[in-house]
This record gives C-alpha cells, structure tokens and sequence, in this order.
C-alpha cells in the first residue's frame, strides 16, 4: 500500500517578508527533492485538498483567534507577534494547511493508506487554542489529533521532534487524557516551555510528556530518547493513531537550532516512530513543521519517507549539508551520552507516577 503524500501549491502563497526564515522556499525544496528522489512508485500524491472544516478547525481553536487571523489577512497584513506574520493569502493558506492534515486523517482512517506525510506552511505546533506565534498560524497536528478524535479514535499519540517545544499541541491538550502528547526539543529554548515537570492538568494529568534534551544532543541522544522513553510510553498508552510533528530544525546545519542530528538520524526517528505504530495496529501521519536550512530539509524529509515507505531513495537525489564552518555544532561533538541518560533516567522517575514503563 503506498504512502500519502499531501500538500497543496497555495501554501507557498503565505508571504512573510524578506529574510524570513519561514518562506516558500522551504515548501518549494521539499516539492523538488520529494519528485527526484526516486520514490515516485510509493507515494500516492494528493495537491488540492480542501479547506480544514470549520467546526474541525474550533474544536482546536476559538473562533475569536481565527477571526483575527482571518480579520489580518483581509485588511492586507499584518502580525501576530514580532515573528509571525500574517499576509494577505496567509488565512487560505492556514486553512489549506490544516485542511491537508484534515484530509491525510481521513485517507487513513478510510483504509486507503497507511502511512502519509503532509507538506505544508504555515508550521503550526505553537498555535494554542486563542493564540498564534513562532510562525504559527493554526495547528495542523491538534486539527489531525482532532479528526481522528471525532472519526472515533479513542487515544491518539502525538509525538513532536521540533527542536523548538510544541507549546500550542500542549495547550489544546493540556487537560485532555485521551491525546498523549510528547515532545522532545531543545532545553531553554524558543518559547521557553516544555520543561519535564509540565504534566498536564486535571483529567488530562500525565498525558503530556517533555523530554527537553541538552543542546549539542544529536542521533545518539534522540535515539535514546525514543527507544527508552517514547516507545514504552506507547506500549502502554496504546494509541489508535500516531501524528508525528516533523520539524527538521535540530538538524546540525539548521541556523535556528542547536542540536546535531543528521539527516540519517530524522530517518532513524520516523522508523522509531512507525515502529511504534506498527505495535499499535495504528496509521501514522507526520506534519512538517520547522526546518529552516533548504538542503538538510529537503534531505531530512525524504529520509522520512524512507522510512515510511519502507523504500530507499536515489541517494543522488538530495546530499547531507557539508558541516564545515558550523563550528562546535556538527556530528561528532555530542553532549556525552551519560548527560542524556541522566535526563531521561529523572523524567522516567516522573512519569512512573502515570505510566508502567
């Protein structure tokens, strides 16, 4: 069964202004690399799905926050914070972002595929419920999270490798047990959320899950993470869906991260993560969000569909970001891996009170 492969041409109509790092470019790499990479025979391609639905889209957000986002885009422009823009086809492209993730739900739960990757921008994981920023305009994990929660799938995994914490899936969520979110990022870092003590609340206590990693964390580390700790909480969660938030940007070329993962190290992650599905019986959709260096997004994205496909590419097809210049962050010069145990061995310890591990 081929994999999905879902985006749509109008999200490179989402204008964020000179110097952005959040710019069409990124989707247009990705498009370039996906039709080269010689796994053309394993994706089922899907480039115009609809707008999200609209009662889908106030499930995640308040219908006050979309009509600013909408309000911004018909008045010409304007910003959600200092790093979020909003321009003039910015709502449409929101909306055909989440729509995307809307539309890979259903393909799944429809039996059609198993495995999907959805290419689209605006990045959504810091959007909260009334608020967008760090590029971010809607959420299009919480509105995937969302559909397979209102097609009937009682638990689902959200599992988000951004470098940066998914702060705005972790609001949506924050009091809800049936989505267990986990995120690994980056300590201290953009927005400054996500330390391991953040749980959740009430009902939903437990079911949120941070994994702030040291920077300088590359395959090793994340590896370690996933097979210690993301896997046996999805053993005993068991989740009848899997929505993985694919940011690129603790690649160690990203300018915006700090981390040293290598392209082959995001095609270890997504096989960890279908692993995880596969235990489950459960379809799998990843999403991208951040990723700011064109060739090690475009790289790491196909070393994904790699892993999903279960087919390997045309290694001429993309190349590794060389990683001279980069300084101190570049493979081989890891936080030493009895740090990273150390942190994972203190968040086991907490989520013991939640989970059989």
């Amino acid at each position: 069964m081929s994999t999905l492969f879902v985006t749509h041409p109008a999200c490179e109509h989402h204008t964020t202004g000179a110097g952005h790092p959040e710019r069409p470019q990124r989707l247009q790499a990705v498009r370039r690399a996906v039709e080269s990479c010689g796994l053309e025979g394993a994706l089922q391609w899907d480039e115009q799905p609809p707008e999200v639905d609209a009662e889908l889209l106030e499930r995640v957000h308040r219908r006050a926050y979309v009509d600013v986002v909408e309000g911004l885009a018909r008045a010409g422009g304007g910003w959600l914070d200092a790093d979020t823009p909003v321009g003039p086809q910015s709502a449409r492209a929101a909306r055909l972002a989440a729509g995307a993730a809307q539309r890979a739900v259903e393909v799944l739960l429809a039996g059609l595929a198993r495995r999907a990757f959805v290419a689209v921008r605006p990045p959504g994981h810091h959007a909260g419920p009334d608020r967008g920023m760090g590029f971010c305009l809607f959420n299009n994990a919480a509105v995937a999270a969302a559909a397979a929660r209102r097609a009937g799938r009682e638990r689902v995994l959200v599992v988000d490798w951004d470098v940066h914490h998914g702060n705005g899936t972790q609001a949506v969520f924050w009091r809800d047990p049936s989505v267990l979110v986990v995120s690994l990022h980056q300590e201290y870092w953009y927005p400054g959320t996500g330390a391991m003590e953040e749980l959740g609340e009430g009902p939903g206590e437990g079911a949120t899950v941070n994994l702030p990693l040291p920077a300088q964390t590359g395959d090793g580390g994340y590896t370690d993470a996933m097979t210690e700790l993301v896997l046996p909480l999805a053993a005993a969660f068991r989740p009848e869906f899997v929505i993985v938030s694919a940011g690129y940007d603790a690649h160690f070329a990203d300018p915006l991260g700090g981390m040293v993962v290598t392209t082959a190290g995001f095609g270890r992650l997504a096989r960890l993560a279908d692993e995880a599905a596969r235990a489950a019986d459960a379809p799998l959709l990843a999403i991208l969000e951040g990723g700011y260096h064109l060739d090690a997004l475009a790289a790491s994205v196909v070393a994904t569909l790699e892993a999903l496909t279960g087919r390997p590419a045309d290694p001429a097809a993309w190349r590794e970001p060389a990683p001279a210049d980069l300084g101190a962050r570049r493979p081989g010069r890891e936080v030493p891996a009895s740090a990273i145990g150390a942190r994972l061995r203190a968040i086991r310890r907490l989520l013991l009170n939640y989970w059989r591990l």
